[in-house]
């Protein structure tokens, strides 16, 4: 049996799918059903379905990047979305990320199982293709085929270390804002732009220094606090490794 997983704000279409729609037809069954956006993406680590039917417009929740998160860690799995927001470009982006289906509510029961039908059919067909050309992509060093998921979520990931660098940043801090674990966007940051967090942070930080060096009347180390480092010394070492002069001579330079 498929395991399907439903996730919406409104607790009458998620009783109305599960008790609507016939499951057994195609050989599904729901393990599960949530009213939040974070508590889905807990529920759909914890017991791995085929099948999500989801809204994307929820409280305290980026659909588009949910999207991208599942597609990112779980590249077989069959997203069908079930929205009453209305917007063409933000349907075609959830499609490019993957989704097989985008209904709109209130959706007619044909057009439902015609979804889950298109889900089930991709899972029989596809889910061994898409591990063998993950293998071969990771083995080969290549991006695998997530739809551009990876690609979108290190792109969020970056945007907000950039946001909030000055801050303590830690990697899990980072992994919570694009809904996965820390492990995979370790994993999506050292694939695509081929550094670790620590280094994506410290290049993002020095940046923001060059900048701020190029106004004589800040001190050096009023700058390196600015920037996020709370250690001068450690401002320094890491300064002089990526930039190769000390932030005095690259000032002096200006």
């Amino acid at each position: 049996m498929y395991k399907v997983v439903i996730i919406d704000d409104e607790p009458i279409i998620m009783e109305g799918l599960r008790k609507s729609v016939d499951w057994n037809r195609f050989g599904c069954t729901v393990v599960g059903m949530t009213g939040s956006g974070e508590e889905g993406i807990r529920l759909i680590r914890e017991v791995e379905p085929d099948i999500i039917f989801t809204d994307i417009r929820m409280p305290c929740m980026d659909g588009l990047t949910m999207i991208a998160a599942i597609r990112s860690e779980f590249p077989g799995m069959q997203i069908v979305i079930l929205t009453g927001y209305r917007d063409f470009d933000y349907a075609q982006r959830a499609i490019s990320l993957g989704v097989t289906r985008f209904l709109l509510k209130p959706s007619k029961m044909d057009e439902i199982m015609e979804a889950l039908e298109a889900a089930t059919d991709g899972l029989a067909k596809r889910i061994k293709v898409i591990e063998e050309i993950e293998e071969e992509s990771e083995e080969n060093g290549n991006i695998s085929p997530d739809g551009g998921a990876g690609s979108f979520l290190v792109k969020n990931a970056v945007s907000y270390i950039e946001e909030h660098c000055k801050e303590k940043l830690k990697l899990s801090d980072v992994a919570e804002q694009v809904y996965v674990s820390q492990w995979h966007l370790s994993k999506l940051l050292n694939r695509y732009l081929g550094q670790n967090f620590s280094e994506i942070l410290n290049g993002i930080r020095i940046e923001k220094a060059k900048e701020k060096l190029k106004d004589p009347s800040l001190r050096i180390g009023d700058i390196a606090e600015e920037v996020g480092f709370s250690d001068m010394a450690h401002f320094s070492r890491v300064f002089k490794k990526l930039v190769g002069i000390s932030a005095n001579e690259y000032r002096n330079k200006l």
